[in-house]
């Protein structure tokens, strides 16, 4: 395991606009579900919140304690978000969600989660469990297919799938976005590289991540305070569905029923309101940071409802 310092200021997509979802008031306790390097727990600590941060990897945790210690008010908890609330002793003012994989985590070759940079195809966030390589090595032509077409958007996933059980066995990262990109005819000058929509679908099946995304939904409803509010900031397409249709079933905002069939019944009471429209980086911090590009920011405030239960990925429909 290699640790990463988090002194060096760190600031994530979305910042001033996360920190005017969650209205802090001094003396508050929120959740940063996704420490990483510590960026919106840094600005949290900063306007008189108490924070409990969550990270599954171990390198983002170890690379924090410096800052656990310097910050009385901060506490580290190496744990998936979703199971946030197994580890909270009371509720909370205010959860935030970064999904999907961190710039730290890209920027290590040794990680497995960037073509750009040849590592060991690995790509598992909690640095346990089936890596990629263990994925790609074992897995059945269909099954590949299926994962690069619905995590990916690959219209030729077929195509790729053959190609990777021809060139098996892979290990490195190098060597899959090589194939790939052979599958796919890549010509050097095109502006993306074919390689990122097959990368983004393994590492998002090995990591669980629309699993996790919709449990830890679920289970920020079960934390937050009538009052509490949600920020989630994705980069993917699928994510924000997730977001947005949780977010709208939850608020009540229930499509209404056609003229030949009755309207649906609304048979709970919301658990959220104020939900936003979606917030997206603004052309200044486009020009500090290309990554914000894909970022997309929903919030909404909790209400003294019961929360509604379990949601998942088979709620993915518009």
């Amino acid at each position: 395991m290699t640790a990463i310092a988090h002194d060096a200021p760190h600031i994530p997509v979305l910042l001033d606009e996360v920190l005017d979802a969650l209205a802090i008031l001094p003396g508050e306790t929120h959740v940063d579900g996704t420490f990483g390097a510590g960026g919106y727990t840094r600005a949290m600590l900063g306007q008189g919140a108490a924070v409990i941060a969550f990270d599954r990897d171990p390198d983002a945790i170890a690379g924090g304690q410096s800052l656990a210690a310097a910050e009385p008010g901060l506490t580290l908890v190496h744990a998936d978000f979703s199971g946030m609330e197994a580890a909270l002793a009371a509720p909370v003012d205010g959860v935030v969600m970064d999904i999907g994989v961190s710039s730290m985590q890209l920027d290590q070759a040794e990680r497995g989660f960037s073509f750009q940079a040849d590592g060991p195809l690995d790509m598992r966030m909690a640095q346990s469990g089936l890596s990629a390589a263990d994925f790609l090595n074992t897995a059945d032509e269909d099954q590949i297919a299926d994962i690069l077409y619905q995590y990916g958007d690959e219209p030729k996933s077929r195509r790729v799938a053959r190609a990777i059980l021809a060139a098996r066995p892979l290990t490195r990262t190098g060597e899959l976005a090589a194939v790939v990109r052979r599958a796919l005819g890549h010509r050097p000058h095109e502006k993306k590289d074919p390689a990122t929509r097959a990368f983004q679908a393994i590492r998002i099946h090995i990591n669980r991540e629309l699993d996790e995304l919709a449990e830890g939904l679920a289970a920020a409803e079960r934390v937050l305070k009538p009052g509490g509010r949600l920020a989630v900031v994705t980069f993917h397409s699928l994510e924000d569905r997730m977001v947005k249709r949780f977010l709208r079933e939850r608020s009540g905002a229930m499509p209404g029923g056609s003229r030949h069939l009755p309207a649906q019944v609304q048979a709970k009471a919301p658990s959220f309101e104020m939900v936003g429209k979606a917030i997206r980086a603004s052309e200044a911090e486009l020009a500090r940071n290309p990554r914000a590009r894909s970022a997309t920011l929903r919030a909404a405030r909790r209400t003294a409802a019961p929360a509604w239960g379990s949601w998942g990925t088979r709620e993915l429909g518009e």
